[in-house]
């Protein structure tokens, strides 16, 4: 990979900033945020020096490529706008001042000041561009779920089919950035997966079953919700769908504390005509408001 490099004068001036011009260190780390650094690659030096924290991040950010100096130019610009020190018990202020000055003259001789309306426009198309490529590689990471998906489906291995599709499953909300927790035992019980989604935590079943789930396979499911903490809730998966009359039943026999989502759903999402995040919410809402556990998401596009 390229190390891509700020000039050696401004490089010097802009860690003799970050150690002289900030007193504490959370207006410094509040500067790094705003130039786009991900929070967890200054946070783990935060308890060095500040003149330190500085010369590791940029050491970092030399050897990161075009991203690294993209982010050492948006930093520069950060602190070349500053008009003022950010803290007004700064010990020695003129020292904050004249390291401030000589980095915007550094800057400028080096043609890498860059004024407030320029540095909105480049972060804004910076910032488009990110989302553009984020978009298609979700894209093509969904494609590839799809794929294998259809890949599931084509197999007669039963077993195969329903490791796969918690495999599918774990990719699917990773691809929409929810943490999920694939298969585990809790106390003898085991449960297909979990995650967290609006404050509140979900217990998975996941089934890829030529018969869709009996009255009793879902009051079992229900019994390892219900002995959970009073928040948790359940999603079963069922690639067979359900019956009606089974759904009425669990229904009237309590909480609606379930959402049910069929074979029709997950391909729904992958095909990408729903989110899985939209998916979600509106399943939930469902069985919120109307108590409906088994909202089908083609009812979205009727």
């Amino acid at each position: 990979m390229t190390r891509q490099m700020l000039p050696a004068e401004v490089k010097a001036a802009l860690i003799d900033v970050c150690g002289r011009s900030f007193w504490y260190k959370q207006p410094l780390f509040d500067i790094f945020a705003r130039a786009g650094m991900p929070e967890e690659m200054y946070l783990k030096y935060e308890h060095e020096p500040k003149f330190k924290i500085a010369r590791q991040l940029i050491g970092d950010l030399e050897l990161a490529g075009d991203d690294g100096y993209l982010l050492q130019r948006r930093l520069l610009s950060e602190l070349c706008r500053l008009r003022r020190l950010p803290e007004n018990d700064l010990p020695d202020r003129d020292a904050g001042l004249e390291a401030l000055r000589r980095l915007k003259t550094a800057a400028r001789e080096h043609d890498l000041g860059v004024d407030e309306a320029r540095a909105a426009t480049t972060r804004r198309t910076a910032d488009a561009e990110a989302g553009i490529q984020k978009a298609r590689e979700r894209e093509r990471r969904l494609g590839e779920l799809r794929d294998a998906f259809l890949e599931l489906s084509r197999s007669e291995d039963r077993q195969s089919r329903g490791y796969g599709l918690e495999d599918l499953l774990k990719e699917l909300f990773a691809l929409h950035e929810i943490r999920y927790r694939k298969s585990y035992k809790a106390e003898g019980e085991q449960i297909d997966g979990f995650f967290n989604f609006g404050g509140f935590d979900y217990l998975v079943e996941a089934r890829w079953r030529e018969k869709q789930p009996s009255q009793a396979d879902l009051l079992a499911f229900k019994g390892k919700v219900d002995r959970k903490i009073e928040s948790t809730r359940g999603v079963v998966v069922s690639m067979a769908g359900f019956d009606g009359e089974v759904v009425r039943r669990i229904r009237e026999a309590g909480p609606a504390n379930l959402v049910l989502v069929d074979g029709y759903d997950l391909t729904l999402i992958l095909e990408g005509r729903v989110s899985l995040i939209d998916a979600l919410q509106a399943k939930i809402e469902r069985a919120a408001q109307e108590g409906l556990i088994y909202f089908q998401l083609a009812a979205l596009f009727k």
